[in-house]
C-alpha cells in the first residue's frame, strides 16, 4: 500500500524591499526554510522552480523589486512555513 502525497500549499508574494532578493535576503529565506526539515518548500517565477532551502538556487531567480513569485510548500507544516517565509516577503527582509 502506497503512502499518499502530501498535499502543497501555495501563496503569492510580492518582492517589496528596494534591491530584491540579493545575497541577504536569500539567506534569510534559507535560514527560514531550514527551520522547516520535514517540508519541502519552493518558490516559483513563471514556470521556474528553485529550493528555498538553496541560497544559490534562490540567487538565480533573479527576485527584483516588484516581482511576484509563488511560495510552495507540502509537509506536515507547509502552511506554517509559507507564513513564515511571507512574513519576510512582507517585511521587506527587514532592510527598509
Amino acid at each position: 500500500m502506497s503512502t499518499p502525497s502530501p498535499e502543497t500549499l501555495e501563496r503569492g508574494v510580492r518582492v517589496l524591499n528596494r534591491y530584491g532578493i540579493h545575497a541577504r535576503p536569500a539567506a534569510l529565506l534559507v535560514k527560514a526554510a531550514a527551520g522547516f526539515p520535514d517540508t519541502d518548500i519552493f518558490i516559483r517565477k513563471g514556470d521556474f522552480a528553485v529550493n528555498a532551502k538553496s541560497i544559490m538556487g534562490l540567487l538565480t531567480l533573479e527576485g527584483h523589486h516588484g516581482l511576484d513569485l509563488v511560495l510552495s510548500a507540502s509537509g506536515p507544516r507547509a502552511a506554517e512555513a509559507l507564513d513564515a517565509l511571507e512574513t519576510l516577503f512582507r517585511n521587506k527582509f527587514h532592510e527598509e
